[in-house]
């Protein structure tokens, strides 16, 4: 066995045995050359292979800041080092990570969940492009998929680096404790979460398994050129398409656009270049000829029924990838007294980029005209999918509308004010509110900007309040903003405060069986009397019954028809009830039903205890949100209190100095097996 580039290697005859790694000068010396215990090893690495020279080698790193290299010629016997190695320095609690093959092993200081007053000492394992952690207050976390990450940064100064990975609702700090092997780690996690090739499955993904270059730049298009005339049509600049496509294809989620720094025409562009190049196409060449032979498919029933086979059978990324872009173009379409393009010219456009036949091939266009006209039956796209789609991309092209009629345009934001706990002068906060904003994200940069830290516990929300109705609603953590900000009346407002029944909302959730609710409730509608705006009749005992589809209304218990039916998921659940209507008691709330022509129904109902309120309300939330009440993990601003600000980067204050690392990692100079990396 050797280690240091193949002509400074020395050979050395190597022991591992009761936790300690000897070397020798050969296999009949007696006394070693230098040991490493295993108590001392923070990490283990298997570089791919001729990265030193030797075909096959490994790196181990001590908290001397020392490393050491070792090579030999065979991949078993290299594996079998590797596997004995780690066995001899990962303790008990992490042994599930010696499960399965990785590039990289170790110990690292970390914070993560609620936990962010200190740091502690977590077990982490690298393997192509997954991350696995095991913390000492748990088991083996969930994997963090890196190039699914929304947010890989570095944070702090040189000397005291923090490596911030943003996973969907779970923030994890890693600290740069020993530069050594944290740069080793660093570059590894870099690389790992970056692109990996030219195919759809090798980029990095958002949380749909969207390419994040495909999600860019379809959310660009959407809030800064749905009206744009002639989008996709024409075309960018060759070198500006070209520049941004480049830093796309480099980290795609490092790039945001920005209206004003980008043109529409050299967005779309670059959307088109890429799945253009992808080079099994996003149809793949396996089941290209499939879909074009599809289209000529006479019977539209049988034509449709085929296509909805033919997406199954698509791999999962290039599946999503398809629902998002037809989407997309159903979307762009909607606007085409607008924008000119109707689903045959975006067909014209998009038919031979997609199937990659440079317009000789007529079918092409076929496929993706059907696949817009038939968007909704072949990916079985549900009416609440639908209206909030339309909501949105409403509410983007009114805010650009008002935009230009005023001479400035939003660059896709709309700047709203929220107040904080209360509706005072004092706690208000103008903010912008970008398209792809959600209520938890809103709610996290409003705590942010005033510096309030995320307790245990603390259910932050951001609630839509309406004065005259007396009544508020606390919004689902991932609705988006923007469409409802467009809903809001000139009685209304947005607050973020906490949640106060959340965890017994969350408690009573944990402990029932099944996801129906049923019992009697005061109930009272809202019928207009001779135009005068007066609601009549007063509050009457019903029987209802909630479950995954429909509130029913029923006259007594016994009843066997409802005298009422609503859609769950069309209905907006407020707390509250006004007071002028007398209600029995102080444990109501408001309903509302929007129908399809946008005409707004109202009913009142009301609990006889507060836990009551508190269970209706929780099974409502749990069937409108098919069970995710609440984010399973704690969110990204649970950056809790900061403890040192540099500007507005929260920094974490770390251990040592740089010239304490140098001094312990001059000690160790001397030993000929040490290969220094003074980085």
């Amino acid at each position: 066995m050797g280690a240091s580039g193949k002509g400074e290697f020395s050979r050395r005859w190597c022991v591992l045995s009761d936790g300690v790694l000897s070397y020798y000068e050969n296999e009949r010396a007696v006394s070693p050359n230098g040991e490493i215990r295993a108590s001392e090893i923070v990490c283990l690495a298997v570089p791919p292979p001729d990265t030193h020279g030797f075909e096959h080698t490994f790196e181990v790193y001590t908290e001397g800041e020392r490393l050491y290299l070792f090579g030999l010629e065979s991949a078993e016997q290299a594996h079998e080092w590797v596997t004995c190695i780690a066995k001899a320095f990962v303790p008990p609690l992490a042994e599930d990570l010696l499960a399965c093959d990785f590039e990289r092993l170790g110990r690292l200081p970390y914070k993560a969940g609620l936990s962010l007053q200190r740091a502690q000492e977590g077990w982490f394992s690298l393997s192509g492009s997954e991350l696995r952690a095991v913390f000492p207050e748990g088991p083996c976390e969930e994997p963090l998929q890196l190039r699914k990450l929304q947010e890989l940064s570095i944070q702090g100064d040189s000397e005291n680096q923090v490596l911030v990975l943003v996973e969907r609702r779970r923030t994890l700090y890693i600290q740069g404790e020993r530069r050594l092997d944290f740069m080793g780690w660093l570059g590894a996690i870099q690389k790992a979460a970056a692109s990996l090739g030219d195919t759809l499955s090798e980029q990095q993904l958002g949380d749909s398994d969207i390419p994040v270059i495909v999600y860019r730049c379809v959310d660009y298009i959407t809030q800064c050129g749905l009206t744009s005339e002639g989008i996709y049509r024409k075309c960018g600049q060759t070198s500006k398409t070209q520049r941004l496509l480049e830093s796309l294809r480099q980290d795609a989620r490092s790039v945001h656009l920005k209206e004003g720094e980008q043109h529409v025409d050299d967005v779309s562009s670059a959307l088109k270049r890429f799945l253009r190049d992808l080079p099994d196409g996003l149809f793949t060449r396996a089941q290209r000829l499939a879909w074009l032979e599809a289209s000529e498919i006479e019977d539209e029933e049988e034509k449709v029924s085929r296509y909805r086979e033919l997406l199954v059978r698509l791999p999962p990324v290039n599946r999503a990838t398809v629902k998002a872009l037809i989407s997309h173009l159903y979307c762009v379409q909607c606007f085409s007294d607008t924008n000119q393009m109707n689903v045959h010219n975006l067909a014209i456009v998009f038919g031979p980029t997609l199937f990659q036949t440079d317009g000789q091939d007529y079918k092409a266009g076929r496929v993706v005209e059907d696949l817009i006209n038939h968007y909704v039956v072949v990916f079985s796209v549900d009416e609440e999918e639908l209206r909030k789609q339309r909501e949105e991309i409403t509410a983007i092209v009114k805010m650009r509308v008002a935009g230009t009629a005023s001479g400035t345009q939003h660059a896709g934001d709309f700047i709203c004010t929220v107040y904080l706990e209360e509706k005072k002068a004092e706690t208000e906060q103008h903010i912008k509110i970008p398209a792809s904003m959600t209520a938890e994200e809103l709610t996290l940069e409003i705590l942010d900007r005033r510096n309030v830290g995320i307790r245990e516990k603390d259910y932050w929300t951001c609630f839509e309040v309406n004065e005259r109705e007396e009544a508020e609603r606390p919004l689902h953590f991932a609705e988006k903003v923007l469409p409802i900000l467009h809903g809001l009346g000139t009685d209304s407002h947005l607050v973020v405060k906490k949640h106060q029944a959340m965890e017994a909302m969350l408690l009573y959730l944990a402990s029932r069986v099944g996801d129906t609710k049923h019992g009697m409730m005061k109930f009272r509608e809202d019928r207009s009397l001779l135009g005068l705006g007066l609601p009549s009749g007063g509050f009457h005992d019903r029987y209802f019954i909630l479950n995954s589809s429909c509130l029913r209304l029923y006259k007594e218990v016994r009843s066997h028809r409802p005298e009422k039916e609503w859609p769950v998921k069309s209905l907006k659940v407020y707390l509250g009830v006004k007071k002028k209507l007398r209600p029995p008691t102080c444990w109501g709330f408001t309903v509302v039903h929007e129908t399809e022509k946008h005409e707004k129904q109202q009913w009142y109902l009301c609990c006889d205890t507060q836990m009551e309120l508190r269970e209706w309300f929780a099974t409502f939330l749990f069937v409108q949100h098919d069970g995710l009440v609440w984010p399973s993990e704690p969110s990204r601003v649970s950056r809790a209190v900061p403890e040192v600000r540099l500007g507005s980067v929260s920094l974490i204050p770390l251990r040592g100095s740089e010239n304490e690392m140098r001094r312990s990692v001059a000690a160790f100079t001397s030993d000929p097996l040490s290969l220094l990396r003074n980085v």
